[in-house]
């Protein structure tokens, strides 16, 4: 078993989460949600202790955790952005645009920025796509986008 290093007072969070939820191990997801808000994502040793308070095996939480796409094992950052990839944003150059990100961030696709400011990530469809192509950094859709436009976009969060 893993050696946990979080902070006692994490940990008792993390125990009054399951407690608001009986320890009810069918109860993981409710427990993982709640977690991840005040945290932000869900490390190795939040999820053992989790498993534990719930006495569930941690594979199952692990499971859970990898399957779900809302739910992240690393940390985002401040600002998180999504690029999407949907048919109609790509046909119309969402890649150059998500080359462009990576470039300016230098970051790949699942990473974050060495000062925690952007996240990078890549989804299917925003809903948006009459603005195609499009982004969204934390919930605001930019739409519309060029290459030449994503480092007046990123300057707005520094």
């Amino acid at each position: 078993m893993a050696t946990i290093k979080l902070s006692e007072s994490k940990i008792n969070f993390i125990k009054d989460v399951c407690k608001s939820f009986r320890n009810d191990g069918g109860e993981v997801i409710n427990v993982l949600h709640k977690v991840q808000g005040e945290y932000g994502y869900l490390s190795a040793e939040v999820q053992q202790v989790i498993a534990e308070e719930l006495h569930i095996p941690v594979s199952r939480v692990y499971g859970i955790v990898s399957f779900y796409s809302f739910f992240t094992m690393v940390p985002k950052g401040k600002n998180p952005i999504s690029v999407c990839l949907g048919t109609a944003c790509y046909v119309r150059g969402a890649e150059k645009v998500l080359d462009e990100l990576k470039r300016q961030l230098n970051v790949e696709v699942g990473g974050t920025t060495e000062d925690g400011n952007f996240s990078l990530n890549v989804l299917r469809c925003v809903g948006a796509c009459g603005l195609a192509p499009v982004m969204m950094i934390g919930d605001k859709v930019y739409g519309r986008l060029t290459p030449d436009k994503v480092k007046e976009i990123l300057a707005e969060y520094k």
